[in-house]
């Protein structure tokens, strides 16, 4: 499949996780891709050119770089974020600012800085990553989740603000993603094991969304193909968003135990607590 043939993409985030597997499922569909990240190294033919989305001028440094090196930008890939977990209380004010700046606010500059470009193009699409977070209420993310809500919201008014220029505008919401940010929250909880069982639980698919399939979403928004599809933001959540399924049956008892305790109910479903690890930071 070539639908990307001759267009340039710019990835935030792109040198692990979701964004990598984005930046290369495009460059396989045809499509020059220059990653942004803080440190870019990242397989050929991918190109690496280093940014911090939190700082303008070096955003803007990038985005004229790699419109330089591709020839202009036909398609934005606004991937870049960070986690944080807890209540509204569980974060000072530094690492509310520090979160927002990254993720909002760091879409905000990678795209007014890459504006003039799509408006050039003729296959102008922004695709940004935003996260089941924002549309449902998920314990101990209040920070990461007011974070994503603001991208949800920001999307739509750029794909309204955009659209008579010809620059389509989506999001993605992934669920719980096996990224390497997930990861590392799982290598530092009490049982890792148990708390990705927990996670995978959760999910009506009994499984973590995979970033392949985050990123196969991904290129459906940028494509071509998809012309007629802005202020889309669509879930690849196994499920997790809209599906309410009935919990699993317990497994059968023993026999003995069966005798010894006729009566007893059926176990809690695995999972149903809350987890520390039960976002993804996509």
């Amino acid at each position: 499949m070539t639908d990307f043939a001759g267009l340039k993409a710019v990835v935030t985030g792109g040198a692990s996780g979701i964004g990598l597997a984005a930046a290369t499922l495009l460059a396989s569909r045809g499509a020059e891709v220059i990653v942004f990240d803080l440190k870019p190294d990242v397989p050929a033919p991918l190109k690496g050119i280093a940014a911090d989305v939190s700082d303008d001028s070096s955003v803007r440094d990038a985005v004229s770089a790699a419109a330089l090196q591709l020839g202009g930008i036909d398609i934005l890939i606004n991937n870049a974020g960070i986690g944080a977990q807890g209540t509204v209380a569980g974060n000072d004010d530094d690492e509310w600012h520090r979160v927002l700046d990254v993720n909002v606010v760091g879409i905000a500059r990678v795209t007014r800085a890459t504006l003039p470009y799509l408006r050039r193009s003729s296959a102008a699409a922004i695709v940004n990553t935003c996260s089941i977070a924002a549309t449902a209420g998920l314990p101990n993310r209040a920070l990461y989740s007011a974070s994503k809500g603001a991208v949800l919201a920001l999307t739509m008014a750029m794909a309204a603000d955009h659209v008579r220029e010809g620059i389509r505008v989506n999001c993605v919401n992934p669920g719980t993603a096996d990224t390497p940010w997930v990861g590392r929250l799982l290598d530092v909880a009490t049982d890792p094991a148990a708390e990705r069982a927990a996670l995978e639980a959760r999910q009506p698919m009994g499984r973590l969304v995979t970033a392949e399939e985050v990123a196969a979403a991904i290129a459906y928004l940028a494509s071509p193909l998809a012309g007629s599809t802005t202020g889309t933001a669509l879930a690849v959540d196994g499920g997790m968003q809209n599906l309410r399924l009935p919990a699993p049956p317990a497994p059968a008892a023993p026999a003995a135990a069966a005798v010894a305790a006729p009566s007893a109910g059926a176990a809690a479903a695995p999972g149903a607590g809350s987890s520390s690890a039960s976002e993804v930071r996509s």
